[in-house]
C-alpha cells in the first residue's frame, strides 16, 4: 500500500472512532465501546502522525496531523493541494 492510501484509511478510522467515542460518551456511555474504541482511535492517530511524517517534509502537513480527530483529514487535504501545485515532471507518473 502506498503512504497516501494508508494515510487515507487511518484518517478515516481516526475520525469515525472519535465520533463514536464522543457519541458514546454523550449518550449511554457503554464501557465496551470505550474499551474498544479508545485503542482503535489511539492507534489510528499514531499511524496518521507517523505516515504524514514519512510522506511529507511540509511542516504545515506535519502540524495538522497532530490535531486529534480531524488532523489526518486536514493533512490529506493539504498534501493533495501541494501535489496539484507541483510541476508535472515532479509527479513521478
Amino acid at each position: 500500500m502506498t503512504g497516501v492510501r494508508v494515510l487515507r484509511i487511518a484518517a478515516q478510522v481516526e475520525a469515525v472512532s472519535l465520533a463514536l467515542l464522543l457519541a458514546n460518551l454523550l449518550t449511554v456511555h457503554t464501557e465496551a465501546v470505550a474499551s474498544l474504541g479508545g485503542p482503535v482511535h489511539g492507534t489510528a492517530y499514531l499511524i496518521v502522525i507517523l505516515t504524514v511524517r514519512r510522506a511529507s517534509a511540509d511542516p504545515a502537513a506535519r502540524w495538522q496531523a497532530w490535531i486529534p480527530g480531524i488532523g489526518g483529514l486536514l493533512a490529506l487535504r493539504h498534501l493533495g493541494r501541494a501535489a496539484t501545485r507541483m510541476p508535472p515532471w515532479m509527479h513521478g507518473s
